[in-house]
């Protein structure tokens, strides 16, 4: 598959559904569902410029820090982190990239993806201002808060029907503004959902992903995503995370593997590294 990519034999787009699949993601399972990059930073000019580097987003780093500005409080979290019992190393993130409640969020409008959501909210749609409401406000709060760290799933570069609110749920309005919930706002540059979906599509395709996506991929799939390599790309995320970290089959305590396995099913897993 390697070779393939690297011959341009299959797209982008194939080579990540393929190293996914590797990883054991699968559509099979919320809680390990394929994961795939946020790529552009350029949510708000008229017009999208495929050829301007600038506003394609650094993929050489975890999405917590692609803003130069939180990666000081992202490396002091981790430096002053210590566990007083010695079970839990130190990390960059509590939270995941990806994680059952974060797909969940971006396909709220879709089922059962719409069902789901409102189980895991207790029968009721989360309040209006933590839905998915729009694509530039999702990535604004990725930029200003280092704690949101969610990647992107692969219905962004295929799927326009989930921008869109076709079932006529009730959302809720938004706090601040009253307004009401509905389609996903798009950035400015995109006439519609299925334009958005075609220019998105196209910037994964684009030369200068093809030249980086390389980057990206050792974070969530190589080399970064553990040890020093990861330390040093700030990139650990929470010890339960990871893959053997955790031997459930050896602990006894019934109560203490049902968390365990609750935390792992909710907050998330980093693939198998590759």
């Amino acid at each position: 598959v390697l070779q393939k990519w690297v011959n341009r034999e299959i797209s982008n787009f194939d080579y990540l559904i393929q190293l996914n699949t590797m990883a054991g993601r699968t559509y099979n399972d919320l809680a390990q569902y394929p994961v795939f990059p946020w790529i552009l930073r350029d949510y708000t000019s008229e017009e999208l410029d495929l050829n301007n580097p600038a506003v394609f987003r650094d993929l050489s780093r975890p999405i917590g820090v692609v803003n130069e500005k939180n990666a000081k409080a992202v490396k002091e979290k981790y430096e002053n982190f210590e566990d007083p019992l010695g079970v839990i190393d130190k990390f960059h993130y509590g939270t995941h990239y990806s994680n059952a409640a974060g797909v969940m969020h971006y396909l709220i409008r879709v089922e059962p993806f719409t069902t789901l959501h409102i189980q895991l909210q207790s029968g009721r749609f989360d309040c209006a201002d933590r839905q998915f409401h729009s694509i530039p406000a999702t990535w604004q709060a990725l930029m200003d808060n280092p704690n949101d760290v969610k990647e992107l799933i692969p219905e962004f570069f295929y799927f326009p029907e989930f921008l869109e609110n076709q079932n006529g749920f009730n959302l809720g309005q938004l706090q601040i503004s009253k307004e009401a919930v509905n389609d996903v706002v798009l950035p400015r540059w995109a006439h519609s959902p299925e334009d958005f979906i075609y220019k998105h599509r196209k910037a994964l395709e684009s030369e200068y992903v093809s030249a980086h996506l390389h980057e990206w991929i050792d974070l969530i799939f190589g080399y970064k995503q553990r040890g020093p390599a990861a330390v040093e790309a700030l990139n650990v995320f929470y010890y339960c995370t990871y893959e053997g970290a955790v031997d459930l089959d050896a602990l006894t305590d019934e109560k203490e593997r049902k968390a365990l396995e609750g935390m792992i099913n909710n907050f998330g897993q980093t693939p198998c590294q590759l």
